[in-house]
């Protein structure tokens, strides 16, 4: 990890939702793939848009019931909260950027002590963004959190995140949550990579 605090100063922080601010596993997407047949190396949401209606519309109905369910058994990750009171505190702009729907988030977040959906300048779900990888949902969460993509750090546990956060301009923080690095040969560096969210405060 990189102990050292950017020169270039962070304004607002961008997370990821399952596995960056919820504890990893709640959602099990391998068994998802399996349920609904998707290849287990291809993407949940792109391998449905690949399909016709009616299925289309049956599997994401799945998929919903699916993170309805773990939105239902999720809980914070290892220093969400306190990561997230700190940012409060210092008055940084937070946002969330999620491949999820609104609905799972809104339910996740109320196992949340000291933390709210108010408490975020924006919530970019797949019910108002193209999905990352695209940087569609950072341009748009930098809008409402009245900020240029380059000002944010955009923090989360899986490829994606890296690979959004540096198309749209974006610093980067790749979360492990104590494991290896997600990341394929051909991927961008992350500009930083944490164990735990408590560390962003060697960041921000």
């Amino acid at each position: 990890m990189n102990r050292n605090k950017t020169h270039v100063a962070i304004k607002g922080v961008l997370f990821d939702f399952d596995g960056t601010l919820t504890h990893p596993g709640a959602l099990d997407f391998q068994a998802i793939k399996r349920i609904i047949g998707c290849p287990a190396d291809e993407p949940i949401l792109e391998y449905i848009e690949t399909l016709n209606n009616p299925q289309r519309d049956e599997l994401m109905k799945i998929l919903e019931e699916k993170e309805d369910q773990a939105a239902e058994t999720s809980r914070p990750n290892n220093g969400a909260e306190e990561c997230l009171s700190a940012l409060k505190e210092m008055g940084m702009a937070m946002g969330i950027l999620t491949r999820n729907s609104l609905n799972s988030v809104k339910k996740a977040l109320r196992k949340f002590d000291s933390i709210t959906i108010r408490d975020f300048d924006a919530v970019i779900t797949r019910d108002s963004s193209l999905p990352k990888p695209d940087p569609d949902g950072i341009f748009r969460a930098a809008k409402f959190m009245r900020l240029l993509p380059q000002d944010l750090l955009v923090v989360g546990d899986f490829r994606f995140d890296i690979i959004a956060g540096k198309a749209a301009g974006s610093r980067t923080a790749l979360l492990t949550n104590g494991g290896p690095s997600v990341m394929l040969a051909d991927d961008p560096v992350p500009d930083f990579i944490i164990n735990n969210l408590e560390q962003l405060n060697n960041i921000i």
